[in-house]
């Protein structure tokens, strides 16, 4: 039998591969990976636990901000419909008042017409006693139909 190169590179490999196996390489090989992974997966989780604390955090101030405006917003407009509300009171006030004044002018004019018209009513017809009772009746009678037709 003749030992040729090729079979002291079998021989020799397989020398290699027995001490891999004697020294328990590929162990620690898997050991060292594992460790490795087990270190960024530990980075990895503490950095998003920080992010979601972060993010809690934010979250926690953009809901009380919102809450602030929310209540500004609340405030300012309970501010401007008192504001308007008051505008409205005080102009029906001064409508009723300036309506007041302008039927009491017009009673006025109206009373003062028909006094007129009772005293052309006097001197167009006699002095007649019992005509001028009549005549007084009837302007008294015209005076209240007006008003009443005016306060309606």
């Amino acid at each position: 039998m003749i030992i040729d190169a090729s079979f002291w590179v079998a021989v020799s490999f397989l020398i290699f591969i027995g001490l891999i196996i004697y020294f328990k390489i590929p162990q620690k090989i898997k050991f060292n990976l594992e460790e490795n992974i087990k270190e960024e997966a530990k980075s990895i989780l503490s950095e998003k636990e920080k992010k979601i604390s972060n993010s809690k955090i934010k979250i926690k101030e953009m809901i009380s901000k919102a809450n602030e405006d929310a209540e500004k917003n609340i405030l300012k407009t309970n501010e401007n419909f008192h504001t308007i509300m008051e505008i409205k009171k005080k102009n029906t006030d001064d409508k009723i008042k300036q309506m007041k004044e302008q039927t009491l002018k017009d009673i006025k004019n109206i009373s003062v017409k028909i006094a007129v018209g009772s005293v052309e009513r006097l001197l167009i017809s006699s002095l007649d006693k019992s005509k001028l009772d009549k005549l007084y009746i009837k302007s008294i009678e015209e005076t209240k139909l007006a008003l009443k037709i005016k306060s309606n």
